[in-house]
């Protein structure tokens, strides 16, 4: 094994295990051999088999993404930005999912475009919240990343024969053998040759499972020491379900079941019992989360599109709630989402010291890390893998560098970013991926969309066409 060295960084972001928390370490090297770091301090003095200069670089840990769907979101870039449906309380799960969804050949390009965008933006662990589909653990391992596989499976599928009635399509068996097949998925992957792929048991929704897949997916999960994921909490039409079916909130239902834990992500979390939109006769729903150790998925980039946001980040977190971060829709760009984070946190509590760059970066670091299970990730320290972000600081748009990491969040963004390593590994190099040919992948994603645009009558409630369900900007002359 060859032993790398970045020597001379002008900033590291360390791991300070004494308070356990991440530091600034100015002029420091960092060194790293067979993907585990085994050095982050000044004046490294063991051996160098190659050597990276750090003048003027940042280094930085690998972000960690905690809630994705890299094999249909890159489809709907344009059709989908501005379109919720009224009779769902804006909300696009329910009329319009079902219709913009990627075919079997258009699947390998949304995840090499979503993977391509993610690296870019400094993920290096991903949690990929998908339907299974060929090739899936290949395609992961071909990007180089750090990738939660998270197979979902459901009992009943919803669909709209109006656009303000929710429908669904029950079938518990075929729920149970999904559930069955996602797990043996997750055997293969932990097995992978790559050594970087890992397990999720994810029961997709918690409107379209039954109490007895709820349960025993969760089991399972427990038996299997892997994390638990599902979308909750996630619409106003999801909330008046869950409700009118078993007399609690998602987030009550979910307690009642004992499904609440250290290891138990929800993906969303918007709509709990104080919401405003969702006002119930409880007031527990915060400390349920919080109590229980229960990590929230914040994705807050898919909602606002509609008007729709959690309230607020801040606010879960001074309670108590292990708070991560997620790219649910494109663009896949972790920055851009970490941004939209703090802002929308502070115009909804209306206070720009409900959060600060700290939590925000350690959400998209140690969070998601936490919620994962993994010590190893999501933090520069000996021992820990080599996974690691290398920063720009004489971009002109991280200058006056007061403050990096700030600089990079809400300045900077992923155009600073100058190389990502993955165990070790180059994956992003002068700001192009290494692993994958993110320009050919998004040029078949437009003939493919094309293509798929084509047969959205044939799915749409009301037969429309791609156009009159998302005009376009201008009229075309």
């Amino acid at each position: 094994m060859t032993v790398t060295v970045i020597r001379d960084a002008a900033m590291v972001v360390a791991w300070d295990s004494a308070t356990k928390s991440h530091a600034y370490m100015p002029d420091a090297d960092v060194a790293f051999e067979g993907g585990a770091l085994t050095f982050v301090g000044r004046a490294y003095a063991g051996p160098a088999d190659t050597v990276i200069d750090g003048k003027g670089m940042m280094v930085m840990p690998g972000l960690v993404n905690i809630h994705s769907h890299p094999s249909s979101e890159p489809l709907n870039k344009g059709l989908i930005d501005e379109i919720g449906s009224p009779g769902f309380y804006n909300s696009s799960l329910y009329e319009y999912l079902p219709i913009f969804r990627a075919d079997a050949e258009a699947v390998p390009h949304c995840v090499r475009v979503a993977l391509s965008e993610l690296l870019l933006s400094g993920v290096t662990t991903l949690a990929d919240l998908s339907m299974a589909h060929p090739g899936w653990l290949d395609l992961l391992a071909e990007s180089g990343m750090r990738v939660c596989i998270a197979p979902m499976f459901r009992s009943a599928r919803w669909f709209t024969k109006n656009g303000h009635l929710v429908e669904y399509a029950w079938d518990e068996a075929a729920g149970e053998k999904a559930m069955a097949e996602a797990l043996t998925l997750i055997d293969r992957a932990e097995q992978h040759p790559s050594g970087r792929l890992f397990g999720m048991v994810v029961p997709a929704q918690i409107d379209t499972c039954t109490e007895g897949l709820l349960r025993e997916s969760f089991a399972e999960s427990r038996a299997r020491g892997l994390s638990w994921q599902i979308h909750a909490a996630q619409s106003v039409s999801e909330f008046h379900e869950i409700t009118r079916r078993h007399g609690h909130t998602p987030i009550g239902w979910l307690d009642h079941l004992g499904l609440l834990s250290d290891r138990s992500i929800i993906g969303h979390g918007i709509f709990l019992d104080d919401h405003p939109s969702t006002r119930w006769h409880t007031d527990t729903d915060l400390a349920r989360l919080a109590e229980t150790g229960t990590t929230v998925a914040h994705c807050p980039t898919v909602f606002a599109r509609r008007g729709i946001t959690l309230r607020d980040f801040g606010r879960y977190l001074r309670d108590g709630v292990n708070m991560g971060v997620g790219t649910d829709t494109y663009p896949h760009n972790m920055l851009d989402e970490m941004r939209l984070v703090a802002y929308l946190a502070r115009t909804q509590a209306g206070n720009p010291r409900t959060m600060d760059s700290t939590d925000l970066f350690n959400a998209a670091t140690i969070g998601g890390s936490r919620a994962l299970g993994r010590e190893d990730i999501g933090r520069l320290a000996v021992g820990a893998r080599a996974d690691l972000v290398l920063v720009d600081l004489a971009h002109p748009m991280m200058r006056p560098t007061h403050d990096p990491v700030r600089n990079l969040i809400y300045a900077a963004g992923d155009r600073a970013i100058r190389a990502v390593y993955i165990d070790g590994l180059p994956v992003v190099q002068d700001g192009k991926v290494l692993t994958m040919d993110y320009p050919a992948a998004a040029a078949a994603l437009h003939e493919a969309q094309a293509r798929i645009k084509q047969d959205v009558p044939n799915r749409d409630w009301g037969h429309r066409t791609a156009e009159a369900i998302s005009p376009l900007t201008f009229r075309t002359l």
